[in-house]
């Protein structure tokens, strides 16, 4: 990949998750000074301030990126701000990436924080009676747990998943968020203590679906040219390839917050892969790297059934295959392609704004040698991937 397509990771921070209760620009403000930290550098170098929105926050989250800025001090950065559901980080990261490689600038922060209610997520208040996502609340009852077990009954239906299949990817990412300080849930679980869990939505129960969190997560990004001048101890942790997709048409495959499916048979050509497997395919494609060049990846696990099917939509195996790649311990720390080695959602649970961005930093320690306890070995590739509402998806390359 030539110098003029990457982007140096040059620092990463993140504020630990939890459930807080205290404004999310204190997250955000303690991730950005940690990236800062760990890029060897000040406030005052960054030249443009990338923020991913949260929308639960009033005023000051719907402009992220200014509210940060505001935070740490005034210093006529330039600036903006993105909301992308749960592809608000990555959208973030791309928008920063954009900036250093049209030369408008040599060094960018990224920030991601949020501050969530209790219990699961509801839509933002008011009768909206044209929003898909407001009906599918009030007139299906279809809360997220419902979403999710829903795709955990296809994925038993047609591929043979079973409740213990579930459990075992919450087992595999319990044990390595126990050894993640940055970890909402630092406690190893038993198959057995999962399945005894409440049932929420049959067939996924309670530790079997992420929580909402606080928590924030921040990257320094910058040039290459700039790195070399500023860096020293080997080549940095670049970032190849970020792709923020929409869907195509033919939709077969139901997505969230729509019920329906466009029809196939109005649709003209069509074909291709469907949304959430091209999520990451564009991210490889404009990497120059290949599914089988990943040696780590960091993925939307909202529920440990919905883990699964990104095992296949980022090609880690074919369609059917993710059982037995996590039967196989594949997918676990010390297997082919770990997965979530952060722990992931399971073990963070969600703070929207901030998940993307504290997925690439800990891909980035990790192709760092520096994650301890759940560290990966001889990772040189690593991939996130996630899925917002209203056709937003986004996936990031990292290597080094």
């Amino acid at each position: 990949m030539a110098d003029d397509r990457r982007v140096a990771v040059l620092g990463v921070g993140m504020h630990p998750w939890g459930k807080w209760g205290r404004n999310f620009v204190e997250y955000g403000v303690a991730a950005a000074r940690a990236a800062l930290a760990d890029a060897g550098l000040e406030w005052r170098d960054v030249q443009f301030v990338s923020g991913a929105d949260t929308i639960r926050n009033g005023y000051p989250g719907f402009i992220a990126g200014a509210t940060f800025a505001q935070a740490l001090g005034w210093t006529g950065a330039r600036v903006a701000s993105a909301y992308a559901a749960c592809a608000s980080g990555a959208t973030a990261v791309a928008a920063a990436r954009a900036q250093i490689l049209a030369g408008l600038c040599d060094v960018a922060l990224v920030v991601g924080a949020d501050t969530t209610p209790k219990g699961f997520f509801a839509p933002v208040g008011g009768e909206r009676k044209d929003d898909p996502d407001w009906l599918r609340f009030h007139l299906l009852g279809a809360t997220n747990p419902t979403y999710f077990a829903l795709y955990a009954r296809r994925r038993m239906e047609l591929f043979g998943a079973t409740e213990a299949d579930f459990a075992a990817v919450k087992v595999k990412n319990a044990r390595a968020g126990a050894a993640n300080p940055n970890a909402r849930y630092r406690a190893e679980v038993t198959a057995e203590e999962v399945l005894a869990s409440p049932m929420v939505a049959d067939p996924l129960r309670l530790l079997e679906i992420c929580a909402t969190s606080d928590g924030g997560a921040a990257l320094v990004l910058c040039s290459m040219d700039f790195a070399r001048r500023h860096g020293g101890g080997g080549p940095p942790v670049c970032i190849p390839a970020v792709s923020t997709v929409t869907p195509r048409f033919p939709q077969t495959v139901i997505e969230m917050p729509n019920f329906a499916t466009d029809s196939a048979v109005a649709a003209e050509g069509g074909g291709g892969p469907g949304f959430r497997r091209s999520i990451a395919a564009a991210a490889y494609e404009e990497a120059g790297v290949d599914p089988a060049d990943v040696g780590v990846a960091e993925v939307y696990d909202l529920s440990s059934a919905l883990e699964l099917d990104w095992y296949e939509d980022i090609g880690l195996c074919k369609e059917g295959e993710a059982e037995r790649l996590l039967r196989d311990g594949d997918t676990a720390l010390g297997g082919r392609v770990p997965v979530n080695p952060s722990g992931g959602l399971s073990s963070f649970g969600e703070a929207i704004p901030a998940q993307a961005i504290a997925q690439v930093c800990e891909l980035v320690w990790q192709l760092r040698g520096q994650a301890g306890g759940r560290q990966v070995e001889g990772a040189t590739v690593g991939v996130t991937a996630n899925q917002g509402l209203f056709g937003h998806g986004s996936s990031v390359v990292v290597t080094r």
